[in-house]
């Protein structure tokens, strides 16, 4: 697939993925990261991304799947490279979705969660 590269193109991208449960890869501090994108919207303006993050690289370390530490929440203008990794896949989460949602103010698309 194309790679990605203007602000908007990737919020576009994101924001599909959100839509459609699609796994994405995304460079962000010249980290390659494999994640599930859940919020999209604006935090002060900027463009900010809630993504659940299982695999590829991270300062922190990831966890387990599944773990609520694998949370992140990046700003969009500050990714260089948006790429759909999987358009069919497991989708990964954790427990503390909902709480977590503090990353986007004014939201544009979530994920729908589904009832247990």
């Amino acid at each position: 697939m194309d790679e990605i590269h203007t602000v908007e193109q990737m919020y576009a991208l994101i924001r599909e993925a959100i839509l459609n449960r699609h796994i994405l890869a995304v460079s962000y501090h010249g980290s390659i990261r494999e994640v599930c994108p859940h919020v999209l919207g604006k935090k002060k303006g900027r463009p900010y991304a809630l993504l659940y993050q299982f695999g590829g690289e991270t300062a922190s370390g990831l966890k387990p799947d599944g773990s609520p530490d694998n949370w992140r929440c990046l700003r969009v203008d500050e990714l260089t490279h948006v790429a759909v990794r999987r358009i069919d896949g497991e989708w990964h989460t954790a427990w503390n979705y909902s709480a977590m949602q503090n990353c986007v103010d004014e939201i544009d698309v979530r994920v729908e969660t589904r009832a247990a």
